[in-house]
């Protein structure tokens, strides 16, 4: 798992990858002069428009790394060379997936960084109301990595169900899609407005609820953006929410990638 682990890592800059999101990473310095537009809450602004930047760049790299990795190994044939020497299908599965897994955490760490120092340069030029808590920030650039490598997961599980290059794709982009939306839905569902829906609507919703992730739980830009406080139980459950899904996620991604037939 070890050399796959690498050579997927050594594939990814290979494919100057990383170059494009150093490229992209020059979007950073537009971020003070659009949040000197507001008046009231530049720093705020600031703090949001980062965290959305990173976030808008995680996702592309979850969904295409993540639906064309192991995806693109298949249709070209190396997974059947690499499956011919000494390596299981989960470790070659696993090491695919932690290789991908790593680059974007790295990924996530030097945008995280670029983001605070953009947040910093703006709170010396306008100094806020309230203080900028930066744990709050580390935090949410934390779970947002958290939750684009359990969208990883989601894709590679659809990578090994698929001959298409669609299904990954388009499949993970329609459950980053849903599982953002799920907990407003949940929300509605058991509210008095709801009140009309049947009975049998309320409960297929709900049990999709717990079913698909809720990857709105993972997104903390609010607590970094206003200096709401951080409950250390609920970060400590999304934490642990996040590696028994994604462990389950993998488990069954292995399960499936083990009976396919590779030719």
């Amino acid at each position: 798992m070890g050399q796959v682990f690498f050579i997927t890592i050594k594939g990814i800059f290979r494919d100057r990858v990383f170059q494009g999101i150093a490229m992209s990473a020059f979007f950073f310095l537009v971020i003070p002069a659009i949040s000197s537009l507001s008046m009231r809450q530049v720093v705020e602004l600031s703090v949001t428009l980062s965290l959305s930047l990173i976030s808008i760049m995680m996702l592309l790299l979850s969904v295409f790394l993540g639906g064309s990795s192991l995806w693109k190994d298949i249709e070209r044939r190396y997974t059947y060379s690499v499956l011919g020497f000494p390596v299981s299908r989960i470790s070659y599965l696993l090491g695919k997936f932690f290789g991908v897994a790593a680059f974007l955490f790295l990924t996530t760490v030097i945008l995280g960084a670029t983001g605070m120092l953009v947040i910093r340069y703006v709170s010396v030029l306008y100094p806020p109301i309230r203080h900028v808590i930066w744990t709050n920030i580390f935090y949410s650039v934390l779970f947002t990595a958290f939750k684009y490598i359990l969208l990883v997961a989601f894709a590679f599980l659809l990578s090994t169900v698929s001959t298409s290059f669609f299904l990954p794709i388009f499949g993970t982009l329609a459950i980053f899609f849903i599982g953002s939306a799920s907990q407003q839905v949940y929300d509605f569902v058991r509210s008095p407005s709801a009140q009309n829906y049947s009975p049998f609507i309320k409960s297929a919703v709900i049990g999709l609820y717990y079913v698909l992730p809720n990857l709105s739980a993972f997104d903390l830009s609010a607590n970094a953006a206003y200096g709401i406080g951080l409950s250390i139980s609920g970060i400590m459950f999304t934490a642990a929410y996040f590696i028994f899904y994604t462990a389950v996620i993998l488990v069954i991604a292995a399960i499936a990638f083990s009976r396919r037939e590779i030719k």
